[in-house]
């Protein structure tokens, strides 16, 4: 029997709520097949800083460094609560960026799926979404302003100042885009290239990288677009788009973008890759002022799953399995408080209710 470990991270907020959801997929992925899966639970976030005095503690490094692979629950506090932690000890900084150095998590992977059966999420006009929306975004992770050098203090003229550097080599860019490329010759061999040349020299270098690297790809084309633009048209025309690949700013604010064009970040999951480790996670925020209530969907915590099954652990079939069980939840008329608007022609179920309905569906398959 092939066992594998993996780290479970249930993170602030909503986080505990929904990661038991994906505990009882997994459980059931098990049960279906010849494998054992060892789950480690960990202590990261804002409630870790709380309980161990460090928001990634020695413990959850420790456990997270024998996984196989890592699912992570939202982090974060309100505005409020953030300000009893210390600046750099606060979740995204404490946690999430040295989580993302220490395994060198540079690939980051969101997709952007809405059959058209479930049109009805999107704020976009029907005649926009037409068959549903299908691209993914690929993002780099561990480069960029994010991780560039960061210096803050008084000037010579007595002035507050901050200064941040945005900061990319030629081996960050190629290696990304030799992923995106990959990718793309996977789907339907479009890679739309998304940067910001006519202003930053980063994005010139990346521009000519990524177009060095797409010599070992002939069959995949190119289309570049202007980020602006880009942001532009994933409102008008999202389905114009397939793979969709980006530096690390951009690809924060368009993957946000993307979850909105969908009617909510809790229709997002995603992956973050490294060369010898992987963590998977929604790309939705803990949602702290619904924590505790049960009207959280689980749907992105689900589908990191799906995600983790596939590229980490090689279970396509069980992926695809699991994409179709939450789809069918949802074409049943199920769904959840947080995702579905007051009045809406939804039989609204509570977050371990719709876990169970995917089960469910799971178990038919």
């Amino acid at each position: 029997m092939t066992s594998y470990k993996i780290a479970l991270l249930d993170g602030d907020g909503i986080g505990p709520e929904i990661m038991a959801e994906a505990v009882k997929v997994l459980n059931l992925v098990v049960q279906r097949n010849d494998l054992n899966f060892e789950l480690l639970p960990g202590a990261f976030g804002a409630s870790a800083y709380f309980s161990h005095g460090h928001s990634f503690p020695d413990e959850t490094k420790a456990l997270c460094d024998t996984a196989d692979a890592i699912l992570k629950g939202p982090i974060g506090l309100s505005h409020e609560e953030s300000k009893k932690i210390p600046v750099d000890m606060q979740p995204e900084r404490g946690a999430l960026l040295p989580l993302r150095r220490r395994y060198d998590t540079f690939a980051n992977f969101r997709p952007v799926y809405l059959p058209k059966a479930l049109a009805g999420f999107s704020p976009l006009k029907p005649e926009i979404i037409g068959d549903g929306i299908d691209f993914i975004i690929i993002r780099e992770l561990v480069g960029g302003l994010y991780f560039g050098n960061k210096e803050a203090g008084v000037n010579e003229q007595g002035k507050r100042y901050v200064k941040e550097s945005l900061e990319y080599d030629e081996d960050q860019i190629a290696r990304i885009a030799r992923v995106a490329f990959e990718t793309a010759s996977k789907r339907n061999k479009v890679l739309h290239n998304i940067h910001k040349s006519n202003v930053l020299k980063s994005s010139v270098l990346w521009n000519e990288v990524l177009g060095e690297i797409g010599t070992e790809f002939p069959d995949v084309e190119v289309r570049h677009f202007l980020v602006d633009a880009a942001a532009t048209y994933l409102c008008l025309n999202p389905g114009q788009f397939d793979v969709m690949v980006m530096e690390n700013m951009f690809g924060d604010i368009l993957s946000d973008q993307g979850g909105g064009i969908l009617g909510s970040l809790g229709l997002m999951p995603s992956a973050c890759i490294g060369p010898d480790k992987a963590y998977y996670e929604p790309s939705h925020g803990s949602a702290p002022d619904i924590a505790g209530q049960g009207i959280a969907n689980p749907y992105s915590m689900i589908g990191s799953v799906a995600m983790m099954l596939e590229m980490s652990f090689s279970l396509d079939q069980e992926a695809k399995n699991v994409w179709h069980a939450m789809q069918s939840v949802f074409a049943q008329g199920y769904s959840t408080a947080d995702l579905s608007k007051p009045g809406s022609d939804v039989n609204m179920i509570s977050t371990d209710g719709f876990g169970d309905l995917v089960v469910e569906e799971l178990s038919k398959l």
